[in-house]
């Protein structure tokens, strides 16, 4: 039954009236496809130069506000909190997880 439905599937569902719609065509002149492609690849430069620009505007930012904060002083130590150390207590029968 799988097979069947797949098979008339185009049947059912024609969608080439949107097709046409949505699928970009080449030009046939070559000079027009040479000018878009050109076209294309100045916008791609543009795009990269402009994602640089705001990058470095970003890490210049975050590195200027850095510095105009300057260093915190370091938080007191809380009296509610213990300061203890810690060993592995391996159980017997259990492998080593090394």
């Amino acid at each position: 039954m799988s097979s069947v439905f797949f098979r008339t599937l185009h049947a059912r569902y024609d969608a080439s009236a949107l097709r046409g719609l949505f699928t970009p065509r080449k030009p046939r002149n070559p000079l027009l496809r040479v000018v878009l492609g050109l076209v294309g690849i100045a916008i791609l430069a543009v795009l990269l130069v402009v994602g640089l620009f705001v990058g470095a505007a970003m890490v210049t930012f975050g590195l200027l506000r850095a510095a105009l904060r300057g260093r915190r002083p370091a938080s007191a130590k809380r009296a509610d909190v213990l300061d203890a150390e810690y060993r592995i207590v391996s159980k017997p029968g259990q492998p080593a997880l090394r």
